[in-house]
């Protein structure tokens, strides 16, 4: 799951982050009130949206003006027209894709004097088991284009989960951002902080860019990213009450409600398959014969019919599905059971599109048959090489 800026930095200033003083706003008018309580002499006017490159993103709209979604504001009265601009308005950046997402709140910001600027992540380090810092002193850009570039720039480092953050891990944060003295032991409590907020809250990724240096000598989180790991939110009530479900695909929200594994994608062909090794082997496979996919989704080993009949109703609630590939393995899961929640599912909202339906394991035959006697229009696959094939060529004409 994740939060907005403002959120991620409420968050780890709980745990004693170094953040700017700033005030989320939803109106021009809050704009104001919030501008005049934070002082100045100058604020940064922060879209809140859940995507990266804001600073160098773009409105849709001409009347949003031409800068980016994050503006350094000189006035209060230039923080009420940045927000009459950018409220309501749609934001195109490099994460969002042309769509873009319209930006409902801004984030008021005391402004701050920058004299250098690091990058600052961490995430899970699925080969080692550890959390692992990933640093920078090649701050405020996009990391991607520093790795591909100059990877020497960027240091890696895990943290042991059985002593937790130890002296040397500050030390190795401060050495990789050359940070001596002072800087050095704000870098060493900073480490602490942020390994301690990330493990408590059961967060998946935590990043800062940028980590700034400021011209008095102090570090700050200037910016703050956060996701949380979802299967852990039933242990922080206070962290789901942060969701922002406009931020969300309406496919994902509807299929988070049957605990179905579902994530929007761009392509024609809707896939429902049990097992998540299965379903990204089944993308492969549309993909190989030249077709795009339009979801992931993982019904699971012990869905029920009803489970299978939701999942089908958000495949086909999506209007660039023109196929539809049902790939199932029976093992915990039974394929009469698919078999059923089709049928229902086909019922409830009509086909509209070629199915093709790939059944092997548990109760096959009894499955296959149920399909056969519905009188539906399905076309079965004997293997998943066979039905990648069909349903490709159906959509395809």
């Amino acid at each position: 799951m994740n939060i907005h800026e403002y959120q991620a930095k409420a968050v780890i200033k709980e745990f004693g982050a170094p953040v700017s003083r700033g005030k989320a706003i939803f109106s021009a008018a809050e704009a104001e009130a919030a501008a005049r309580e934070l002082g100045g002499p100058l604020w940064v006017v922060k879209s809140q949206i859940h995507a990266g490159g804001r600073g160098k993103g773009k409105f849709k709209e001409a009347s949003a003006g031409e800068k980016g979604g994050v503006r350094l504001a000189k006035s209060v009265e230039e923080v009420k027209q940045f927000a009459e601009q950018m409220l309501g308005a749609t934001l195109v950046t490099i994460q969002t894709g042309e769509a873009g997402k319209q930006v409902n709140r801004l984030y008021i910001e005391d402004g701050s004097d920058i004299d250098k600027e690091f990058y600052l992540s961490m995430l899970v380090d699925r080969a080692t088991g550890r959390v692992a810092f990933v640093v920078s002193t090649e701050g405020g850009m996009d990391i991607e284009q520093v790795a591909h570039d100059t990877p020497e720039k960027i240091v890696t480092f895990a943290v042991d989960p059985a002593t937790g953050v130890m002296p040397h891990h500050g030390r190795q944060l401060a050495q990789a951002l050359g940070l001596v003295g002072d800087l050095a032991k704000q870098a060493d409590k900073l480490a602490s902080v942020l390994y301690k907020a990330f493990v408590e809250k059961d967060m998946a990724m935590l990043e800062v860019n940028p980590l700034i240096i400021t011209k008095d000598g102090h570090l700050k989180c200037l910016d703050a990213k956060v996701s949380f790991d979802d299967n852990a939110l039933y242990r922080h009530a206070d962290v789901v009450a942060l969701r922002d479900i406009t931020e969300e695909d309406s496919k994902e929200i509807e299929a988070s409600k049957y605990d179905l594994a579902y994530i929007a994608l761009d392509g024609t062909i809707g896939c429902m398959v049990n097992g998540a090794g299965l379903a990204m082997a089944t993308l492969d496979i549309i993909k190989l014969y030249g077709e795009e996919p339009a979801n992931f989704l993982d019904v699971g080993g012990g869905a029920t019919e009803e489970k299978v009949t939701a999942a089908f109703k958000i495949i086909t609630s999506d209007p660039n599905v023109k196929g539809i590939l049902v790939n199932i393995f029976g093992g915990i899961m039974k394929c009469d059971v698919i078999a059923r929640g089709v049928i229902a599912a086909v019922k409830a909202v009509g086909l509209q599109v070629p199915l093709v339906v790939r059944l092997e394991g548990t109760n096959v035959e009894l499955g296959k048959q149920i399909l056969r006697e519905s009188g539906l229009n399905v076309i079965p696959a004997d293997d998943l090489d066979d039905a990648a094939q069909k349903i490709v060529k159906a959509v395809k004409g």
